[in-house]
C-alpha cells in the first residue's frame, strides 16, 4: 500500500498513526504541495492524505483511512470511549493555533515544499486563508502563553502515556496530530503528562516530532 501525504499535514499524519500502532508496511509518497494533477487524477480533487490499496484503488479522508487500516485485520486497536472533554479541549486551541503553526510551517524543511514554486504556493494559499504571516508571527508571543496555558489544562486530562483515555481510541488519532503540529513552535512550555503522552504515542506510531526545525 501507499499513503500519499504532506509532512505537515495534521489529516496526514492521523492516517500514518493507524499504521504505525498496527506495524501495517506502507510506503509514503510525499507530494509536492503545488502539484494538483497527481491528487486530481487519483481522487477527482487536491487533498491530501489519499491511501493507495493493495487492489490499487484510492480511499481519500483520513479517518475512512485509519478505520480501513484498523479494522482490515479484524482486531481493531481503536476500542476506548472517547471524552468530550478531549474534544472541547480541541476545538478551542485549534480555534487559534493554525496563527502558529501556518507561518512555521510555510519556513520549514518539509519535503512537500522541496521546490520554491511548491512553498510559494502555499504561502499563497494560506495567506489568502489567515492574512499576511508576519502579523501572526509578531503575536506569537501572546499566542506561545495561551497555548501553554491550555496545555496545562489538558495535563489534567491525560489517563496514560500511551492513551489519552487508557485505551486507545478516536481522542489519541485527533490530539496527537496537534500536538505534533505544536512541536514546531519553539517556547511552548509542556507540562510532564502531555510530553510524556507526546514522546510516547510518536514512538508507538513511529512519527517523529518536529522539534529539531523548531521556529
Amino acid at each position: 500500500m501507499k499513503l500519499y501525504i504532506y509532512d505537515h499535514c495534521p489529516y496526514c499524519v492521523k492516517a500514518r498513526m493507524i499504521f504505525g500502532l498496527k506495524n501495517v508496511p506502507v510506503e509514503l509518497v510525499v507530494l509536492l504541495n503545488d502539484d494538483e494533477a497527481t491528487p486530481t487524477k487519483m481522487i477527482g480533487k487536491k487533498m491530501a492524505p489519499i491511501l493507495q490499496k493493495d487492489d490499487s484503488r484510492y480511499l481519500p479522508e483520513s479517518m475512512d483511512i485509519v478505520h480501513y487500516i484498523d479494522k482490515l485485520d479484524g482486531k481493531p486497536l481503536l476500542t476506548g470511549q472517547t471524552n468530550a472533554a478531549i474534544g472541547e479541549w480541541l476545538r478551542h486551541v485549534q480555534s487559534y493555533s493554525q496563527h502558529l503553526l501556518i507561518p512555521r510551517i510555510a519556513k520549514a524543511p518539509f519535503d512537500e515544499f522541496a521546490t520554491p514554486e511548491a512553498r510559494a504556493y502555499f504561502v499563497k494559499k494560506k495567506e489568502a486563508l489567515i492574512g499576511p504571516f508576519a502579523e501572526h508571527l509578531a503575536h506569537s508571543p501572546g499566542l506561545i502563553k495561551k497555548i501553554s496555558d491550555d496545555l496545562r489544562k489538558l495535563d489534567k486530562l491525560i489517563v496514560q502515556p500511551n492513551a489519552v483515555n487508557g485505551e486507545l481510541s478516536e481522542d489519541d488519532i485527533n490530539l496527537f496530530p496537534l500536538l505534533r503540529s505544536l512541536t514546531l513552535v519553539a517556547g511552548v512550555e509542556y507540562p510532564s503528562r502531555v510530553r510524556d503522552y507526546r514522546d510516547n504515542m510518536a514512538k508507538q506510531t513511529q512519527i517523529n516530532l518536529l522539534s529539531s526545525v523548531a521556529i
